[in-house]
């Protein structure tokens, strides 16, 4: 592997200090034309390229942001990106996108990179494997760099920053007493893996709104699918309760067209005979057939809330205002998965 050219390399070949070879390589005009131009023409011809983090070190502003994400293909994440590309494409931030692949190992990398790099700030979402774990040490690590962090949609607590969310409670309880209204009785739930914060929270709202409409709730009613693992052979367990449900909730829209499959080819009639809502308005539940009535989870806001907090962060350092975490209301998008839809619509 070719060791990378440093300063103390040139001073050393050209027996002069690193100052003066930093002063040359900068034009400094203190440094005579004939010891400028040799430096700059050695370093040309050893191909130096100045360090990314030195650079940043000595200026203020790198006007360089990082994210980490735990998947791309997600339609959520998508939006998210963009919105947090809308906001930095207006106040002249570039960004630098890392995927954590809902690794643990990977997003300890991914932040050690952007940490250690010229980057002026950090915005994430965590990955699923780290909320497994339960080890932020990397996100405490990159605080002591003091730089500026917002995490956003999966969040810890015990970290001392800015944060963003959506309203999983409120959506989950709002799609649960949706399911009610057309008609549901006996409503199941397919959800994240426990360590996950979304699915706690979509859990907890799901809970809410059945314990309120008086109806008894079992464990068995909500079915955690470990995402790493095929998902039809896990979703079909739910078709295995007695009785069958007539209303899913799912807070993933993957698991829903699972269970939309799986009903079809079961002879299982949707919405007449089982309603469907998922988390998530992606293309997955406006082109699934029938379509998916999904809670709105607004990713597009939520990416330019996050990076605004996260930029007045970065340009305000000496501000003392409290951290605040922010949440995102959601709401329902009707489609043919649900019974009385148009009803619904109108109410």
């Amino acid at each position: 592997m070719k060791t990378k050219i440093t300063l103390k390399d040139i001073a050393n070949e050209l027996g002069v200090s690193v100052s003066t070879v930093s002063k040359a390589l900068h034009n400094n005009t203190r440094i005579s034309k004939e010891t400028r131009d040799k430096i700059q023409a050695f370093a040309k011809l050893l191909k130096y390229t100045p360090d990314a983090r030195a650079r940043s070190l000595r200026a203020s502003h790198s006007n360089i942001i990082g994210v980490v994400i735990p998947e791309i293909t997600n339609h959520f994440f998508t939006t998210v990106i963009k919105g947090i590309d809308y906001v930095t494409s207006q106040k002249g931030y570039q960004l630098i996108i890392c995927l954590s692949n809902e690794s643990y190992d990977r997003e300890v990398e991914n932040l050690n990179l952007l940490a250690s790099g010229s980057i002026d700030g950090l915005l994430v979402s965590i990955a699923t494997e780290t909320q497994k774990k339960g080890v932020y040490s990397h996100f405490v690590e990159a605080q002591k760099r003091e730089l500026p962090m917002v995490l956003f949609d999966r969040v810890e607590e015990t970290l001392n920053c800015d944060k963003v969310t959506a309203d999983d409670f409120g959506g989950a309880y709002m799609a649960t007493k949706a399911m009610y209204t057309s008609g549901c009785r006996n409503i199941a739930m397919l959800n994240f893996e426990s360590h996950v914060t979304v699915g706690k929270e979509r859990k907890e709202g799901y809970e809410k709104a059945l314990q309120e409409l008086k109806i008894e709730k079992e464990f068995s009613r909500v079915f955690e699918i470990n995402e790493k693992k095929n998902f039809y052979s896990q979703v079909e367990k739910i078709f295995d309760l007695n009785p069958l449900p007539d209303g899913i909730f799912a807070a993933k829209e993957d698991f829903a067209a699972v269970a939309i499959k799986i009903a079809l080819q079961k002879g299982i009639r949707i919405p007449e005979d089982l309603s469907l809502i998922s988390f998530v308005n992606g293309s997955i539940s406006e082109y699934s057939t029938p379509s998916i009535t999904a809670v709105i989870q607004h990713g597009y806001d939520m990416g330019k809330l996050a990076v605004e907090l996260l930029i007045d962060r970065i340009e305000n350092k000496e501000s003392e205002k409290p951290f605040e975490t922010r949440v995102i209301a959601t709401k329902l998008k009707y489609r043919d998965s649900t019974k009385n839809s148009i009803k619904l619509k109108a109410t």
